[in-house]
Order: structure tokens, then C-alpha cells, then sequence
């Protein structure tokens, strides 16, 4: 049997940069040897943007548009709406009955993103997120989860969880298996963090040439150099993080050069200006004959999701057996 991947993105604005060298490049090359589901998680969304549906509203299409113009393709990728696939609702709710309060307290990617972003109180849908991306995993049946190293205690959490409600009933699920891959963090346009939709400090895939220029030139460098004869630091600078991802053949050249103070600022950032424009300049192509035909969009997501929620429904009548709660046969009220 084909492995099952299961990846996505939580939809809180458009992709950029960050997104593509840590997953969505992976993405596009894994569809050819897997099956591939890919979630467009606008409830998720809702735990950190809940006062602020339309952000999830809106961005929508645009995620479906970044994947689509980043090589995504529908025919051999299932994209599909959380939202609109109520067993992960209901699957959510049946993990949630005997999954502690404390192993969610003490997940550190909740408790990283809980001091990232100052919570003091955390919301029970912000705390409940590894419960319900055990339930995206399990009603897909998953196998195979692509993931960064800081993303594995969440998949070790879905693991037990599948492990618990298998002792509790019966076997149902496969227990997935993180897919670690080496996946790198482009640091922030300010330096100070990793590129992110939130921090301002990021380069958008849909970002035209002229805008790509403009965020480049604006980036923070090497704080300690001053003149371009100064000895630069590549270690510390984001602008040669962006040469290490997206102009490899020249990153040692200019790590060289630039320790050495042979090359300025202004060279280095629009040589990597240059490479990043000739990476979304496909992408920026397609989206524009994307962008053309709506309507098709549409239909691509709302054939995936139909997809989707026929194993959906395959997946919660099993679990409902298994739990004794399939209470006048299959699919009684479908």
C-alpha cells in the first residue's frame, strides 16, 4: 500500500519564502512518490485569529493559489478544507475526552509559541491544538508526516494519543511516523527572528520583482560592519542565510568575500535579489493564469475536500464501532 502524507498550513496570510525552503518545496517533490493530502487548516487559524475570522476568510484562496503557482497539483494532491470535514470536529472531541491537560501544558512547540507570542492564559482551542492535529492525522489515516525537528512532539503527542484510544477500544489507525527532513530557517528580513507572517518580516511568494528588491535592500546586515572593507560576519547576517537557500552555487564565494571585506552589502543583497526573483518568477506566472479562473480554484478545493470526507466518514464509522457508539448501524444519518 502507498504511504499517506499528511501536510498543510494553518491559514493566516500568504505564504512566503519561509514556507517554501521549509516545506512546500518538499511538498511538490513528495506528491510524486506519495499520496499526498494537503490541509488547508482554517480552524486551527482560528486558535491564535479567532477575533479575527476575516484574515482567515480571506486568505484562503490565496494559500490554494500559493500552492497551486508553488507546484502543487491537484490530480495527484488532495487539497481540502478543515472546516468543511466535520468528522475532524468529532474525532477532535473523542481524543479531547481522555488526553490530559498537563501533557498539553508541557508540549514544547505549545509552550514555545505560547511565550512567543505572550499568552499568559491559554485558550482551551490554542492548548487543544495537539489534539486536533492528531484528528487531522487520524482521519486521513496518515503515515508518513513531513515535519522540522520542533514539529516532532507534536507527532510523538498523536502517536500516544492513537496508541491510548487503541488500549481504550480497538486498533483503527496507523500510527504515523514523523518524515524529519533537514529544513532550514531563513531568518527575518529584521535579523532578529525567523521569517514569519506575523513578525512583518517576511518576503511573500507572490511578491513581484520591484517589491523583492525593495524588502531586500531594506534587510538588516551585519550590525558590526560599517564600510565594505570591514571584515563582514555571514554567520550572523540573514542576507547570507537567503544566499545558503536560494544561491547555494555562489553561498561559499560569498561567505569568503564577504569575511574578507571584498564584497559590500549592496552587491551581496542584489545578487540574492536577483536568484529570489528568478525563483518566483515561475511561480508569479503561473498564479497570474491561476488568478484568471477563480471558479476553478473553487472547484479544486471543493473536489479535494469531497475527497477527503469520503474517507472522512470511512474513518469515523470504524472509530464509532470500535467505540460502541454506532448506535443504528453505518451511516444511518448520511
Amino acid at each position: 500500500m502507498q504511504e499517506r502524507i499528511l501536510t498543510g498550513d494553518r491559514i493566516t496570510g500568504k505564504l512566503h519564502l519561509g514556507h517554501y525552503v521549509g516545506s512546500l518545496k518538499n511538498r511538490v517533490e513528495l506528491q510524486n512518490s506519495y499520496e499526498c493530502f494537503v490541509l488547508l487548516a482554517d480552524v486551527q487559524a482560528l486558535t491564535t485569529h479567532f477575533n479575527h475570522p476575516a484574515i482567515v476568510r480571506d486568505n484562503l484562496r490565496n494559500v490554494a493559489m500559493d500552492y497551486l503557482a508553488a507546484g502543487i497539483d491537484p490530480n495527484r494532491s488532495t487539497l481540502f478544507i478543515q472546516s468543511m470535514i466535520p468528522e475532524i470536529a468529532e474525532l477532535t472531541v473523542y481524543f479531547s475526552m481522555f488526553v490530559t491537560v498537563n501533557s498539553l501544558r508541557h508540549n514544547p512547540t505549545i509552550k514555545s509559541e505560547a511565550a512567543e507570542r505572550g499568552y499568559t492564559q491559554l485558550n482551551y482551542g490554542f492548548l487543544g491544538y495537539p489534539v486536533s492535529q492528531a484528528a487531522d492525522i487520524a482521519i486521513c489515516r496518515a503515515t508518513l508526516i513531513p515535519v522540522g525537528e520542533d514539529q516532532v512532539p507534536h507527532i510523538e503527542q498523536t502517536r500516544k494519543i492513537i496508541r491510548r484510544f487503541h488500549d481504550l477500544y480497538r486498533p483503527v489507525f496507523p500510527e504515523p511516523q514523523a518524515l524529519i527532513g533537514a529544513i532550514p530557517r531563513l531568518s527575518g528580513l529584521d535579523g532578529g527572528r525567523k521569517m514569519g507572517k506575523s513578525s512583518g518580516n517576511a518576503i511573500s511568494l507572490d511578491s513581484s520583482p520591484q517589491q523583492v528588491n525593495e524588502l531586500i535592500q531594506k534587510a538588516t546586515t551585519d550590525p558590526e560592519r560599517i564600510h565594505k572593507s570591514d571584515p563582514g560576519h555571514p554567520d550572523i547576517c540573514p542576507i547570507y542565510s537567503y544566499h545558503k537557500a536560494f544561491n547555494a552555487p555562489q553561498a561559499e564565494d560569498i561567505y569568503r568575500n564577504c569575511s574578507q571585506g571584498t564584497i559590500g552589502c549592496s552587491e551581496c543583497k542584489a545578487r540574492i535579489a536577483g536568484q529570489i526573483n528568478k525563483l518566483l518568477e515561475p511561480m508569479n506566472e503561473r498564479r497570474e493564469t491561476i488568478s484568471k479562473y477563480p471558479k476553478q480554484i473553487d472547484e479544486i478545493l471543493i473536489s479535494g475536500t469531497e475527497r477527503a470526507r469520503v474517507l472522512a466518514r470511512e474513518t469515523m464509522q470504524e472509530v464509532r464501532e470500535a467505540m460502541g457508539i454506532a448506535y443504528f448501524g453505518p451511516n444511518t444519518f448520511q
